[in-house]
């Protein structure tokens, strides 16, 4: 059987937000995308994010809609290549508008840090050894 993982996100400004997502290098499936939405490939045939507008998401769901800057339910971890990966995406979170919220975490087999996208949802991105 085949799964996708798809995690949908509330998003103030959809147009800043798919340019926010642009500008760390993730594409977009145009034909998961609208004035309301945007689909955004974190992985190709498993992982999307779809990014909806405050009012599409609150259509979606009956209780209130969480402020991310304010309180967070679930923190969205990407596995990276390497550390090199890791500090390359922070930097182009950072240059798009990202709010860092702690230094790197570097416990010598395993290599990490976070991110808060323009509306607050945290991202974590981490690098492990491969063992061997």
């Amino acid at each position: 059987m085949n799964k996708n993982v798809i995690f949908n996100l509330p998003v103030k400004d959809l147009e800043k937000s798919k340019a926010f997502f642009a500008a760390l290098g993730f594409g977009f499936n145009p034909d998961f995308s609208n004035e309301q939405a945007a689909c955004v490939v974190v992985l190709e045939g498993s992982i999307y994010a779809m990014l909806t507008t405050e009012t599409f998401f609150k259509s979606l769901i009956n209780k209130p809609v969480v402020q991310a800057r304010e309180a967070n339910e679930v923190v969205i971890c990407l596995s990276c290549e390497s550390r090199e990966e890791v500090d390359s995406l922070i930097a182009k979170a950072t240059a798009a508008g990202a709010r860092i919220p702690h230094p790197p975490e570097d416990n010598g087999f395993m290599y990490d840090q976070g991110f808060e996208d323009l509306d607050g949802h945290l991202w974590n991105l981490v690098w492990m050894a491969p063992k061997g």
